[in-house]
């Protein structure tokens, strides 16, 4: 893989494999180069987004294909498009980072680099399938196209006059967008682009893929209550409208409802506006049924069980239905609002117990044994004093569920120091264009 720098500045790469993160490698007078908006084998003309003397790698956007792969398509979203961004003397915006890549491609890719974060962090030597997420019927339901419209949650930022907008990838800057190809219609359908958003910093929007009234968060800073009323009345009527206020944290209603309601394995579920919920609409069904699958053998009648990082209950639930009323659930959550609507969602449910609070505190505090776990961290992962207290609790069975291969494999990698086990793993393609991928993991005792 050799670099060379064109006249204009920019240089010319041999692009080589895929890295976690949406880059590929290239290399630079002996430099790692991550390039993005490339393909392995491709020789591109990239631009430095990142180049100081002392740094131990450098950043680049392909902005020109010299020789492009056979799995190069051309983008289906022009402001995430590279090569056209920077032609109109742009960055492109960022949340379609693989859109340039057929979705066939896109899958043995994710694969790859789970395999190499495996390897490389946790001695482990697997072959990987990312599945399809969408069933044949569903595919494209609300674009036409196979893998748009499925996001049903997005953030948008605002421009400096007021409209609606997104960040290029490590940018502060907002680019002005007229729709979001990956989105669910509903949340297009809102044509929040047409609306004067001065004074708000940022829009978050959720839409259920139960059809269920989509609600349209903003961060407002100071904005006086007139103005925010204004901004309000300029939503269009089918959302629910309201704030989050800068100085307590607390969703404010403005209009409508400060939730939505989702639907998972025949329950329905509460979710707050700063609340967490699975953004692709076929993403509960999948990893709910993935989960129970793994850990089918240890949920019987009057199992004790505990969901850890566990929201608003999407795991919970079935969790609690599969134990019954003579076994328990513990349900762990750091964040106050999404503990308050598992609280909302499981006030029945006398086998849930509900705790807020951080696991390994919450575990540190527990002498009980479950018969299995699941859990669901931040991309951040659970840590190594987490895996330390699990591996204490001596559980038969653990189910990972996980949307960062690098956290991941490091947490395999702590189990198994522990004398556990990765006993099984599936990848499912959430993220459609890209470089995301979800996986659930089992982890068993090696004895």
């Amino acid at each position: 893989m050799t670099a060379a720098a064109d006249d204009d500045g920019l240089l010319t790469l041999r692009i080589g494999p895929v890295a976690h993160g949406g880059h590929c490698v290239a290399r630079h007078e002996g430099r790692v180069v991550f390039v993005r908006h490339t393909l392995p084998g491709e020789l591109v003309r990239g631009r430095l987004t990142q180049a100081g003397a002392t740094d131990k790698f450098w950043r680049a956007d392909a902005v020109e294909v010299l020789e492009a792969s056979p799995d190069r398509t051309a983008h289906f979203w022009p402001e995430a498009d590279a090569a056209a961004a920077y032609a109109r003397g742009s960055l492109p915006v960022g949340g379609a980072e693989f859109g340039h890549i057929s979705l066939a491609a896109q899958r043995p890719l994710k694969a790859e680099v789970i395999a190499e974060q495996l390897h490389r962090l946790a001695g482990v030597d697997r072959e990987i399938l990312v599945e399809d997420a969408e069933d044949t019927e569903d595919i494209g339901a609300d674009a036409g196209t196979p893998g748009l419209g499925w996001r049903t949650r997005v953030a948008f930022g605002v421009t400096a006059d007021g409209r609606l907008g997104m960040h290029p990838h490590r940018s502060d800057q907002v680019l002005p967008v007229r729709q979001m190809p990956l989105a669910v219609a509903a949340v297009n359908e809102l044509r929040l682009w047409e609306a004067d958003l001065s004074g708000v910093e940022r829009v978050d929007v959720a839409a259920p893929a139960n059809g269920s009234r989509p609600l349209v968060l903003l961060a407002a800073g100071q904005v006086p209550e007139r103005r925010l009323a204004k901004i309000a009345a300029g939503i269009d009527e089918a959302a629910s409208v309201a704030r989050r206020n800068p100085a307590t944290g607390a969703v404010e209603r403005l209009r409508g409802r400060a939730w939505v309601s989702e639907t998972a394995a025949g329950r329905e579920y509460r979710v707050s506006g700063e609340g967490f919920w699975q953004i692709h609409r076929n993403a509960p069904a999948v990893l709910t049924g993935a989960v129970l699958e793994y850990l089918s053998g240890h949920l019987h009648e009057g199992a004790r069980v505990a969901d850890l990082y566990a929201g608003a209950g999407l795991f919970t639930g079935p969790l609690s239905d599969a134990v019954g009323p003579s076994g328990s659930v513990l349900s762990v959550e750091g964040s106050p609002g999404t503990s308050r609507d598992a609280r909302k969602n499981f006030h029945t449910s006398r086998q849930v117990e509900i705790v807020q609070g951080r696991v390994e505190r919450v575990l540190h505090g527990r002498s009980s044994r479950f018969d299995a776990v699941v859990l669901d961290p931040p991309r951040a992962g659970a840590g190594k004093a987490v895996v330390r207290q699990l591996i204490e609790s001596a559980p038969r069975a653990i189910a990972y569920v996980s949307c960062d291969p690098a956290s991941f494999a490091r947490d395999v990698g702590y189990f198994q120091a522990g004398g556990w086990k990765l006993a099984g793993l599936r990848g499912f393609d959430l993220y459609p264009h890209t470089h995301h991928v979800e996986t659930v993991a089992l982890l068993t005792p090696a004895g």
